[in-house]
């Protein structure tokens, strides 16, 4: 097990919203990018506060705070979105009573045949899409006072987007020229990556304002095509896992040697990794099965220094590249 103490990274002071709030990048520390609280399963048709007790769920997930704060985590930031079990409350009250920073999202979740998409989704233009989301971000969740600090978005698996998927992505692309935001989308495989892309260029959306999530499935060719256009790449299922082949995809050898590959065509400053880890289940008894956030710190920095990366290099990854990535400024295409 490895703990690093923070450092002050290299990076451009840019505005963090947490739910706490705004702060600098330069006061975000250690950050895991996407990892989760809570969710709920049940569809967007029937989820809501109501399906959970929020203290529950708090006593529950403070350990796990607790338990990666002694790892030298800083900041969280939280990827269940909206009408998946979303629950900024929940997060105020963690970060406050855990000292830790955490990030919520807006955005519409539209894989899993769409079962988190609302209705109104259907019915509505990309611009009155973003004007919901846009005013989450400037007026607050829910008549609160709670921000979202990035977009949560996700498209069909292994296939070309839907025209409703296409909207959504159009939407987030409105939404970032307005608020800054960074788009972070749910994208399984090669080719739903390019085409939300080219989208977002058409749209004049620069990609480096576009987060490819769990680019780990995608191939090491599209990775570095993607990172050539300047999207970033988010390795964001490190697990161990108890006899796995070292070799295996998903392993922890598997994701140091694409974070290696990354580097050594020169991508590591674009490259974000995390656990996807958490995931308290509303429909579960005591919220189910919950995953420590820790194998990042116990097992894959080891991983990687025994491949020669320096302390730099994992300062870069678990600092630098979180404050450049989520930090609100405009990234349009002709900048």
């Amino acid at each position: 097990m490895l703990i690093f103490c923070g450092c002050q990274p290299d990076t451009e002071d840019y505005t963090i919203m947490t739910v706490n709030g705004s702060i600098f990048a330069s006061d975000m520390g250690i950050t895991l990018i996407h990892e989760h609280v809570l969710v709920d399963w049940i569809g967007a048709d029937s989820t809501g506060y109501h399906r959970w007790d929020r203290a529950e769920v708090v006593e529950r997930v403070i350990p796990y705070f607790e338990e990666v704060r002694g790892r030298g985590v800083d900041t969280i930031i939280e990827y269940t979105p909206a009408y998946l079990g979303r629950d900024p409350f929940v997060l105020q009250e963690l970060s406050q009573r855990t000292g830790i920073q955490i990030l919520t999202n807006t955005g519409y979740y539209g894989a899993v045949d769409n079962r988190f998409i609302p209705e109104h989704v259907y019915h509505e233009t990309a611009e009155q899409i973003a004007l919901r989301w846009i005013d989450e971000f400037e007026n607050g969740i829910d008549g609160s006072e709670l921000r979202p600090g990035f977009m949560k978005i996700s498209v069909r698996e292994e296939s070309s987007l839907s025209e409703l998927h296409e909207k959504i992505v159009r939407a987030a692309a409105i939404t970032h020229l307005a608020t800054g935001m960074v788009i972070s989308s749910h994208t399984i495989g090669d080719q739903p990556a390019r085409e939300q892309i080219n989208l977002l260029k058409s749209e004049g959306v620069h990609p480096s304002a576009w987060i490819w999530t769990h680019a780990q499935t995608g191939s090491l060719e599209a990775n570095l095509s993607a990172a050539r256009e300047g999207a970033w790449i988010s390795l964001d299922g490190v697990r161990f896992q108890p006899g796995q082949d070292d070799d295996a995809h998903g392993s922890i050898g598997w994701y140091a040697g694409r974070i290696a590959d990354l580097k050594k065509e020169g991508f590591l400053s674009q490259v974000l990794i995390s656990h996807d880890a958490g995931w308290y289940d509303a429909g579960e008894p005591g919220g189910g099965d919950f995953r420590s956030y820790t194998d990042i710190f116990d097992f894959l920095i080891s991983e990687l220094i025994d491949r020669g990366f320096t302390e730099d290099d994992i300062w870069q990854l678990l600092e630098e590249n979180p404050g450049n990535a989520f930090g609100l400024r405009t990234r349009a295409l002709d900048e």
